[in-house]
């Protein structure tokens, strides 16, 4: 059996009224004892935190997620503040941290994943109430290339309007630039509509343009969608294939490559390789 790595971990809270002191755990704040190894990873679903609170910013809060994390990894070992001190400072005051508590860890992404099951995450729902849409590509994606080790050396929520025009509200989810080229990569469900890939269509030849003026580089947009048979026993109709072969073909139409979420892992693959992690 490997040797455990001793760690700490804290959690964080989100708290919208301290007078009442009523939280939610949405994070964990792992870190290697005696080592500047830290991983920070907040909660992928926000159902109990807008139970809580129905107004929550809950993009503020993953943006807050996104920038600690890139700190985390940036600061070096005898950074004069402590990582802890990092971490306060980027916190806002809906937000509290927990006291620091012992871990032994298989390993860091492990420890990560058994941490959140145990204080964070709710638990699995019934296969007939499974997550699906946007937010599920999207969780799986993310899930993909943090076990690639490589989400956080990527740009996330990437604002379309940096290559298009001013107040284009479009953000891609996430991306890197390897030898000169740009690779996006955005969570597009077919499950209900086309919508949302009618709109990525629209914008692509701009998106190809803007990041060539722009980075001076070639655009590679990829669409992640659910594979057209959903799981085994699920028969999707007519009217479905039709809605999901017209979101395929219009993005295809304009230079967005289509994949589904099965190719994750050979995509998470070849961005590690190309991040050379």
């Amino acid at each position: 059996m490997a040797e455990r790595k001793q760690c700490e971990f804290q959690l964080i809270r989100y708290v919208p009224d301290p007078v009442k002191n009523e939280f939610v755990n949405i994070g964990v704040l792992l870190r290697g004892a005696g080592e500047e190894q830290s991983m920070l990873r907040f909660t992928r679903d926000w159902g109990r935190v807008r139970c809580l609170d129905p107004d929550a910013d809950t993009a503020m809060l993953e943006a807050l997620e996104i920038e600690v994390g890139q700190r985390l990894q940036s600061e070096p070992a005898n950074h004069p503040k402590p990582i802890m001190g990092l971490l306060e400072e980027s916190l806002s005051n809906g937000l509290q941290i927990s006291e620091s508590k012992a871990y032994l860890a298989e390993s860091f992404l492990a420890g990560l994943e058994d941490l959140m099951r145990r204080y964070v995450d709710t638990p699995p729902r019934p296969r007939s109430q499974r997550r699906s849409g946007r937010s599920g590509l999207h969780a799986t994606m993310r899930t993909r290339f943090e076990e690639a080790g490589v989400w956080t050396l990527m740009r996330k929520q990437i604002a379309a309007a940096n290559y298009t025009k001013p107040g284009d509200p479009l953000r891609i989810d996430c991306g890197y630039r390897p030898n000169g080229v740009v690779r996006m990569f955005q969570a597009i469900s077919l499950e209900s509509d086309a919508d949302d890939a009618k709109l990525l269509a629209f914008s692509a030849l701009s998106l190809v343009a803007g990041v060539k003026r722009v980075e001076k580089a070639d655009l590679e947009l990829t669409a992640i969608v659910e594979p057209i048979r959903q799981a085994e026993g699920d028969e999707p109709s007519e009217e479905w294939i039709a809605r999901y072969r017209f979101g395929v073909e219009i993005m295809e139409e304009h230079t967005i490559r289509v994949m589904t979420s099965s190719d994750l892992p050979r995509i998470a693959e070849t961005a590690r390789r190309e991040l050379r992690v």
